[in-house]
């Protein structure tokens, strides 16, 4: 029998991101639950100080990155299967309820550590779902050719979210101690709420539609009788103006629950498959992620980089003004730098949209961060090493830019909450052990060749970038 292909109508584009009022709806809600992310932890550390040991206390800091690291893979299963806005909302629905009971139980009484551990534990089991939810999100509110400005002017917000957050907690905490904090981390969290349900979806695309050329495993090709044409965008029903609901799987899409797997005879659609389930779509997603020439070094080159990054950025800094004798103000200098020139290059990919030869920039920001990194350990004052922190800022921030920007570009939307999932295990779970052992290791042999150690480390980020020849060669949408 003859099928007949209609193709689906095109949504007229909606001009530039930074002009988009739906993108600036979605903005909005990711920065108020940035900040009151910012606003929770500091609520939270001054909390745990004040009701145990110092020890103690850091355990309480710490025990929500557990359930994250081993949830998340689920989380990215969860956000592809039911929608990233109805996990967001759900995820900040949740986050905004546990702040603001505890908020009120501090109000009335000192509950102590175990209250404050728990809330720490449903943070991160809802982190686990709202992070890869959070990353496939873009794709949803945008088309392709902004998703690299999207990712620029979310840098933007994540930067203002850690100027304006750590003031607010520490406002709230002076004003009316931790339970006002947390009072202040619900509020902020829930004016995300109304904005993300104002906030209009596209239709997801077929799965394997948008990037069978950069994928080994193609048995999850959409049906071709429902395929949209490249670039197109399908709206759903009348009066639907999400196109479809949030959540249901696109139609031909293979990660759904009723799926179709193509003929192998003429790629007409077969029997139905058995339905699917939450541990096959985890299967499906690896699988995608390991077949694809571009997303399978890309994510080793984002691990390197943040394995390379985090630890002298971080504890290690610490350490070395402390050994240069820069002081706490010193240190917050070369921190603020660091910081001026991760925003200025978001700024640049916000006001740019796209930059030439992606792949090639990214790996050779990458490079020149790695080698400011090793030479922020040899300046001896406070003036250079500012000067090596802003470099660093720069470059690091490109990088980071572009890997993100590209994730988002070359992945298939259907996948997209299992891709990000993997690079957020990577970043939440793998990068900040290396803290610990960074400290260690200074201890050992000192601030230079450790933080030459690392500037290797971050260094092969790049050659692994610049030696494949597929991620090298990655372009953004124009």
């Amino acid at each position: 029998m003859t099928t007949t292909v209609i193709p689906p109508a095109v949504r007229p584009p909606a001009g530039p991101a930074h002009r988009d009022g739906n993108v600036l709806r979605w903005l909005g809600a990711y920065t108020a639950s940035m900040i009151g992310d910012n606003v929770f932890y500091i609520a939270l550390s001054w909390a745990a100080v004040r009701s145990g040991t110092p020890s103690q206390a850091g355990l309480v800091m710490a025990v929500s990155a557990v359930p994250r690291a081993l949830l998340m893979l689920g989380g990215g299963v969860v956000a592809d299967r039911f929608g990233p806005r109805r996990v967001v909302i759900g995820s900040d629905a949740v986050r905004c309820a546990a702040v603001l009971t505890v908020a009120a139980l501090l109000f009335v009484a000192h509950p102590g550590l175990w209250l404050l551990a728990l809330l720490a534990v449903v943070f991160g089991i809802v982190d686990a779902v709202f992070m890869p939810a959070v990353g496939a999100l873009p794709a949803r509110v945008t088309g392709r050719d902004q998703l690299a400005r999207v990712q620029g002017m979310r840098g933007l917000a994540v930067r203002f979210a850690n100027v304006v957050g750590a003031p607010l907690g520490g406002l709230g905490v002076a004003l009316g101690g931790s339970a006002t904090a947390f009072a202040l981390a619900g509020l902020l969290i829930a004016v995300s709420v109304p904005l993300l349900i104002s906030v209009r979806m596209r239709e997801t695309p077929p799965a394997g539609g948008a990037n069978t050329a950069n994928t080994a495993n193609t048995a999850n090709t959409a049906n071709t009788a429902d395929a949209a044409p490249a670039g197109a965008e399908a709206v759903g029903p009348p009066g639907d103006p999400d196109g479809s609901p949030d959540g249901a799987p696109a139609r031909g899409d293979a990660s759904g629950p009723h799926a179709r797997v193509p003929d192998a005879e003429d790629g007409a659609a077969a029997v139905p498959e058995r339905p699917a389930t939450a541990w096959r779509d985890l299967r499906d997603g690896l699988r995608y992620i390991r077949g694809h020439r571009v997303l399978a070094p890309l994510i080793v080159t984002i691990a390197l980089g943040d394995l390379g990054f985090v630890g002298p950025l971080n504890v290690g800094l610490a350490l070395l003004a402390d050994r240069r004798g820069w002081g706490a103000s010193g240190m917050g200098l070369v921190v603020a730098a660091f910081g001026a020139g991760a925003g200025a290059a978001a700024l640049l990919l916000a006001w740019r949209g796209t930059l030439p030869r992606a792949g090639s920039a990214g790996a050779a920001a990458l490079l020149g961060g790695s080698v400011a990194i090793g030479a922020l350990a040899q300046v001896p004052g406070v003036g250079a090493a500012v000067g090596v922190a802003l470099a660093i800022g720069l470059l690091a921030g490109l990088s980071g830019a572009l890997c993100g920007a590209l994730l988002q570009t070359q992945s298939d939307p259907a996948y997209l909450g299992r891709v990000t999932a993997v690079a957020g295990i990577v970043s939440l779970g793998l990068a900040p052990l290396s803290m610990p052992l960074t400290a260690a290791a200074i201890g050992w042999w000192g601030t230079g060749p450790v933080f030459a150690g690392s500037a290797v480390v971050c260094g092969l980020g790049g050659v692994v970038a610049l030696a494949v020849r597929d991620l090298r060669r990655a372009e953004l949408p124009r």
